[in-house]
């Protein structure tokens, strides 16, 4: 496992991450989602990203649980705020923001987390608001560094631009083959504001693995199959799209690895990427994404890729 820096942090963080949306607490069952976690960590990976909204909570009680007698120094710990919790609970408020922390801490059974991102945007509060209590979560020790998620050039231009607060030191954009807006204005104004990308969906809710074919239903055992997981795959599971994923195999094979490998690479070539989210359901998915960190591939087999999956999708 290869590591990369962390934007303006001094955090060193693995390549191949694992996250918990729609997985841990959720839609994975408890056995085979502390045998990810083990997985992970015996193939080097150091980064563990969760929401205080996954599961309404349960991926963090399941991380906490499943963290408990590992040394807190021995991983990297990123959560999130924002969403919808309940009883109106949700936001960037300051209120929310001491209460969301808080919550987070007990059920991951920790005293700090390691990085604390705001899950989106939220417009019903001042920035300035939001960006001072951040800025009071860090200097509490709670908080090490802090983060965001799809906000838009112009929110995260602001939040640059502001004086006498915390500033951000990672981005979490969705980026993929298949989705690569980022590109145009995200990663210029991050990369030049020590900010990284840790990216979510790099292999397109598993489209990119290959595993689903245009003229077969999904396997069983897949998230396109999964009543708790399918809802946000609907998109990249339309024929053109899995038709042109079906035509990156004979590249994949070409540069020596599997599809996973080759997406991943393919996202960790950009040197703004620190880190890939992986959202694995068994050990074997984590093996075969970690595989992708360190890889070497041939830059003509990604340019093919790109006008293979160009020529036959709607990618921004």
């Amino acid at each position: 496992m290869k590591y990369r820096k962390l934007g303006a942090s001094d955090l060193s963080v693995s390549e191949i991450s694992l996250g918990s949306w729609l997985t841990f607490g959720v839609g994975v069952e408890r056995d085979r989602a502390l045998a990810c976690v083990d997985r992970a960590f015996a193939l080097g990976i150091n980064f563990i990203d969760t929401a205080n909204v996954y599961g309404r909570g349960a991926a963090e009680s399941f991380l906490g649980e499943a963290l408990a007698n590992r040394k807190r120094s021995s991983y990297v710990l990123a959560t999130k705020v924002f969403g919808d919790m309940g009883g109106g609970n949700q936001g960037l408020s300051a209120a929310q923001i001491a209460k969301q922390l808080d919550d987070s801490l007990k059920r991951l059974r920790t005293e700090y987390v390691d990085l604390y991102q705001c899950h989106r945007y939220d417009p019903n509060t001042p920035l300035a608001e939001t960006m001072e209590a951040l800025t009071r979560a860090k200097q509490s020790g709670k908080v090490r560094w802090i983060g965001f998620s799809e906000w838009s050039p112009k929110q995260i231009e602001d939040a640059i631009a502001m004086t006498g607060v915390e500033h951000f030191v990672s981005s979490q954009p969705q980026y993929s083959l298949l989705w690569r807006l980022p590109e145009k204005k995200v990663i210029p104004i991050c990369a030049a504001n020590g900010i990284s990308q840790i990216v979510w969906s790099p292999l397109g809710q598993g489209v990119l693995t290959g595993k689903y074919s245009p003229d077969s239903p999904p396997p069983k055992d897949s998230r396109a199959s999964s009543d708790k997981m399918s809802g946000f795959i609907s998109r990249l599971t339309e024929r053109p799209v899995l038709e042109a994923v079906q035509k990156l195999k004979p590249l994949a094979q070409e540069a020596g690895c599997s599809m996973a490998q080759f997406a991943l690479a393919w996202v960790l070539r950009e040197p703004n990427v620190a880190s890939a989210i992986i959202g694995a359901s068994k050990p074997e998915q984590v093996d075969d994404n970690a595989g992708a960190s360190g890889l070497a591939i041939d830059p003509a087999l990604f340019a093919k890729a790109e006008s293979i999956v160009a020529a036959a999708t709607s990618s921004p």
